[in-house]
C-alpha cells in the first residue's frame, strides 16, 4: 500500500520536472557567473532546494551583497513555506514527526499546489514523499546538468539565461494579478520603492526594505479575497 502511494506521488510529480530542469540549469549558469564553483552550486541546490530564493541569492552575491542581506532576503521570501507546511501537515493522515520534517524540507510551491488539490483520502505522507522525491531529484539533477553544460554553452545563451530570475518571478506573480487591481498596485509600489531606495542605499538592503514596507502596507490595503 505504501509503495503504491509513493509511486502515485512520483507519477504526479513528473509534469513538474519539465518546469524544474530548465530553471535549475539557468540557476547553475547564473551561480557560476556570480562566482560559485560547480560543487558549491550543486550543494546549494541539494541543501536549500528553493528555486526563486537560490536565483535571488546568486544574483545578490554576484552584485557584492553581504551575507547578512542575502540570508535576510532569502528568509523573507521563504516565510510563506511556514503557512504552506502547516496546510500540508493538516492534510496528512497520522504522519510521524520525522517524516513531516522531511516533507517540510521538500515542500515547494509546485508540490504544495499538487498536494492540496488532491482528494482528502489520497493525501498521505507516502504520496507526498514520492512527489518530492521526483521534484527534488529533478532540481538537483538539473543544477548538475547546468554546471556540466555551462562551459559548452555559447556566451550569448549563457548571458540570456540571466533573465531567468525575472521570468520566474513574473511566472509566480502573473496568475494572481489578473483582474486584481489592489495586488497590481502593491507590486508596482514595491518596485517603485525599491527603485527609489536604491538611490540612497545599497541595492540589496533596498530590496529588503522595500519588501518589508510593502508587506506592512499590504496588511491594510489587500483583503483576504484578493489572495484567493
Amino acid at each position: 500500500m505504501k509503495r503504491q502511494q509513493v509511486l502515485a506521488g512520483a507519477k504526479a510529480g513528473v509534469p513538474i520536472v519539465f518546469g524544474f530542469v530548465p530553471v535549475a540549469i539557468a540557476f547553475a549558469v547564473m551561480a557560476q557567473q556570480a562566482g560559485f564553483r560547480g560543487g558549491e552550486t550543486v550543494l546549494m541546490s541539494a541543501t536549500v532546494f528553493a528555486g526563486a530564493s537560490q536565483i535571488m541569492a546568486a544574483g545578490m552575491f554576484g552584485k557584492g551583497a553581504g551575507i547578512a542581506a542575502i540570508i535576510l532576503a532569502t528568509f523573507m521570501m521563504n516565510l510563506r513555506h511556514v503557512i504552506m507546511s502547516t496546510c500540508v501537515f493538516n492534510r496528512m493522515q497520522n504522519a510521524p514527526l520525522p517524516l513531516r520534517l522531511l516533507a517540510a524540507f521538500g515542500l515547494t510551491d509546485e508540490s504544495f499546489g499538487c498536494f492540496t488539490t488532491l482528494e482528502k483520502e489520497r493525501c498521505t505522507i507516502w504520496f507526498f514523499l514520492g512527489l518530492i522525491t521526483v521534484t527534488y531529484s529533478s532540481w538537483v539533477g538539473g543544477t548538475a546538468l547546468g554546471v556540466l553544460f555551462s562551459s559548452f554553452l555559447p556566451p550569448i545563451i549563457s548571458a540570456s539565461l540571466g533573465i531567468a530570475l525575472y521570468a520566474l518571478f513574473i511566472g509566480i506573480l502573473a496568475p494572481n494579478l489578473g483582474g486584481n487591481v489592489r495586488l497590481v498596485m502593491l507590486v508596482l509600489l514595491a518596485g517603485g520603492m525599491n527603485a527609489l531606495l536604491c538611490r540612497v542605499m545599497d541595492s540589496s538592503w533596498a530590496l529588503i526594505a522595500a519588501t518589508l514596507a510593502s508587506a506592512c502596507f499590504g496588511l491594510f490595503f489587500v483583503e483576504d479575497t484578493d489572495l484567493a
